[in-house]
């Protein structure tokens, strides 16, 4: 994708409080593994660029440190910060992957392409992914993310105008 979408922040993480006096931060993880956050070296964290030193997995989370994180006070101040990398960090897609960050806010039409509405969410709740389409009329349709419901075009959702009733 080209325009805005491809520029802003994706969370990796957020932070559930600290891990010991040494400044360490526990993560809740938005992936299956703290991997994807691993191979980063510049995070964004509350708004400011950090070099991120170390992650290892805990639990169902992860256990960070960050430069200038140096106590449990300062890892403390980050309570409920997100953990985020630039979109342009992460790795490229194979054809027919998507990250769910480039759906929020691509165009939703019919397959005429008549314009229907804008994707503002994407969720799962383990039987595949759902889109939260808001209609041009300001309510909002949950639509299955699947192929001939809702096919992912140049950028774009084509749906299958069935599905909104």
């Amino acid at each position: 994708m080209t325009d805005d979408r491809s520029e802003r922040r994706i969370a990796l993480a957020a932070v559930a409080g600290a891990h010991g006096v040494k400044g360490e931060l526990r993560l809740k993880l938005f992936s299956e593994t703290g991997d994807s956050l691993a191979v980063h070296r510049i995070v964004h964290v509350a708004g400011v660029e950090r070099r991120l030193l170390s992650v290892r997995e805990a639990g169902k989370g992860a256990v960070a440190r960050l430069e200038g994180v140096g106590d449990r006070t300062a890892a403390e101040a980050l309570r409920g910060s997100l953990v985020e990398v630039d979109r342009s960090a992460l790795p490229a897609l194979e054809e027919g992957e998507y990250y769910h960050a480039d759906l929020i806010g691509a165009p939703a039409e019919d397959p005429a392409g008549n314009p229907i509405g804008t994707v503002v969410a994407v969720e799962n709740f383990g039987a595949g992914d759902l889109l939260e389409i808001e209609i041009d009329d300001g309510k909002r349709r949950l639509i299955p993310f699947r192929d001939g419901i809702a096919d992912l075009k140049d950028g774009r959702v084509v749906l299958d105008p069935e599905f909104l009733a």
